[in-house]
């Protein structure tokens, strides 16, 4: 079954850039950097990472990277930007490192992406060195349940459906064309907290600077959520 990243992988490649997209410039990208900084990482797992932008920033920290992604568009991709980096084929469900491999293991808007997170975050827990972090930014539970719609006044709100349906959706947007996961974060959580993960850091980050009408919109609705899990030392 196609989830649509293949034929996707150029459209995404020119939408992100070097840049980002909104939601990495002027959300995420400095809050999960700054999770990262300063906090002595050696090793560091992106789980999906594409295109091997985030790859490329962590590196800029000190921190060795391996990228890890199963769209060889995007590996391609990677590695022509990044000669000197790490980046090889795989799934989420099924890593291929030993166990306690890396002390960062980091997924950066990819759980959305994940068919099998049962499988995947057992094994993100697994590949965590005792004491390392794992990292997630994430779509909110909220808005991968809703969508915008407008009202007969003539306000556009945005509006929340079946929330407790476990469902993969299409999404589509500047040519790209992905399946994205809807899960209550309910699941997401028990799962975490059944690998025996402790939540060191939750937050709901808001736009800094970037485009008044964008903010705003952001504003509206829970778009991200970032969380940070520590495996436990002993």
């Amino acid at each position: 079954m196609s989830h649509g990243w293949d034929e996707s992988a150029a459209a995404w490649i020119a939408d992100m850039g070097e840049a980002g997209d909104f939601g990495r410039a002027c959300v995420l990208d400095a809050r999960m950097l700054a999770r990262i900084r300063g906090r002595g990482f050696r090793r560091a797992l992106d789980v999906g990472c594409g295109e091997g932008r985030f790859c490329r920033m962590v590196q800029d920290h000190g921190v060795g990277t391996v990228g890890i992604d199963p769209t060889d568009a995007l590996l391609r991709q990677a590695r022509a930007r990044d000669p000197a980096g790490v980046y090889l084929p795989g799934r989420a469900e099924a890593l291929p490192f030993a166990d306690g491999a890396f002390d960062l293991v980091v997924s950066y808007l990819t759980l959305i992406d994940i068919p099998d997170i049962r499988a995947a975050i057992p094994e993100m827990a697994r590949v965590l060195a005792p004491g390392g972090t794992l990292l997630i930014a994430n779509l909110t539970s909220f808005c991968t349940a809703g969508a915008w719609t407008g009202d007969p006044d003539g306000v556009r709100r945005f509006r929340i459906d079946d929330y407790l349906e476990e469902r993969a959706e299409w999404a589509a947007w500047h040519g790209i064309r992905v399946h994205n996961w809807h899960r209550p974060l309910s699941l997401t959580m028990t799962l975490l907290l059944g690998q025996g993960l402790a939540l060191r850091h939750f937050d709901e980050p808001a736009p800094q600077g970037g485009d008044p009408a964008k903010v705003a919109r952001y504003r509206r609705v829970p778009w991200f959520v970032v969380m940070e899990w520590e495996k436990p030392a002993g």
